[in-house]
């Protein structure tokens, strides 16, 4: 029953992104982590087709299932849908996990050459279409990044009142689509994201880069998952490997670093002078695309809360489609400087504000900016202060209902 619950709530952000190509000839891709609910957006997308057109021709491939392992490279998938498609009207193929085709690049070139056909297929390899597919098909093809829930659609999926103990919840679990089916337990859910872990680490890294150090991989996801939203390179972490006997280069972390922002498990973000613009080429931050992943693999710890904000922001940032930079204005740190249409926002987040002393470090950061955008500081405060020197104060919950 939760599961054609599931189905039935509407992702209306991505589906407002998709409907206007609806019957165009132009490859949709949906992008992202294995299980943020991608899959469900196909079927989401099928149903709004048949609104349009009770009698459409829809041909669907999931390649999670066993009745489609027959499917294995582009031939197979070329005479199986060639056995299902329609002469007449549009056919309109779906394709689930699309990178388990070999050479699936040449079917789609194919379909696509042919006017009557709409395409739609999902991949969490964010370089899914690259290198000859996407010089080919320049311009036409579609690429939407599908996240894991916002706070919002966290509290429509669950069924949740907006209160403290549902922003207990997100935080504790994140925001992965499937938790509507588990029970609200640490034991059951941290479970079940550790099974998603292993198949991100063993399906989308290991077998796809045929990455043979293995030990080192979940070192290095761990030490990101302890390190989350603190200032990262290459070489910190190479000589931090060093003093735990692991010679390890920079290069080989730089490498590994690449996988893991290639199967959605991390995203990365780089620094950025306030007053010069110039990017930074070395010091970024890492933030997990969800941290109850980050959660179940090294427990939910208070000593982490100000960190599992921190990304919460981040993501919030990113599901609202912000372009999203670390600011550095002389030596202070800005945890975020975001910028979308032509609008710029500061924001810095923290656990609590009990004192002076945290205050004057939390916002004098914003206050060092002498500009007049709008500048935020974030934390978990029940009681923000409002404004401070003309700094917004938010409660993170406030926050995620209201900045856009």
């Amino acid at each position: 029953m939760k599961d054609i619950l599931l189905k039935n709530i509407k992702r209306e952000k991505y589906l407002q992104k998709i409907e206007p190509f609806i019957n165009k000839n132009l490859i949709k891709v949906l992008v992202g982590q294995r299980r943020v609910g991608k899959s469900f957006l196909l079927l989401q997308i099928q149903d709004l087709i048949l609104t349009k057109n009770p009698n459409a021709n829809l041909i669907f491939i999931d390649k999670e299932k066993y009745e489609f392992d027959s499917v294995k490279n582009y031939r197979d998938l070329i005479k199986y849908v060639e056995s299902k498609k329609v002469n007449e009207g549009f056919n309109y193929l779906f394709i689930d996990e699309i990178q388990e085709i070999e050479e699936f690049e040449k079917a789609l070139r194919n379909f696509q050459s042919n006017e009557n056909f709409d395409i739609y297929c999902t991949g969490s390899n964010a370089n899914l279409l690259s290198g000859e597919l996407a010089t080919t098909l320049s311009g036409r093809h579609l690429e939407i990044k599908v996240n894991s829930l916002s706070w919002k659609e966290f509290l429509l999926f669950n069924q949740l009142p907006d209160d403290d103990e549902s922003l207990d919840k997100y935080i504790s679990f994140g925001g992965l689509p499937f938790l509507v089916n588990l029970v609200k337990n640490e034991n059951v859910v941290y479970e079940y994201l550790r099974n998603i872990y292993n198949t991100i680490i063993y399906k989308d890294i290991v077998a796809r880069f045929n990455v043979r150090n293995t030990i080192f991989l979940e070192n290095l996801i761990k030490y990101i998952a302890d390190n989350t939203g603190n200032l990262f390179s290459a070489k910190k972490i190479s000589d931090y490997l060093k003093s735990q006997k692991l010679n390890i280069s920079p290069q080989i972390v730089l490498t590994y670093l690449e996988y893991l922002q290639q199967s959605f498990l991390v995203h990365i973000v780089k620094r950025v002078d306030i007053f010069g613009k110039r990017i930074f080429e070395v010091g970024e931050k890492f933030y997990f695309e969800d941290w109850g992943i980050k959660n179940a693999i090294i427990g939910f710890k208070k000593q982490y809360i100000n960190q599992i904000i921190e990304n919460i922001v981040f993501h919030h940032l990113k599901v609202s489609d912000h372009e999203i930079f670390v600011g550095r204005s002389g030596e202070k740190e800005v945890d975020f400087v975001c910028e979308r249409s032509g609008i710029k926002t500061y924001i810095q987040t923290a656990y609590l504000i009990p004192d002076d002393s945290v205050k004057e470090r939390e916002f004098g950061n914003l206050l060092s900016i002498k500009d007049n955008w709008r500048k935020i500081v974030v934390s978990l405060d029940k009681y923000p202060i409002k404004y401070y020197e003309g700094i917004e104060h938010m409660n993170l919950r406030d926050f995620l209902n209201s900045f856009e």
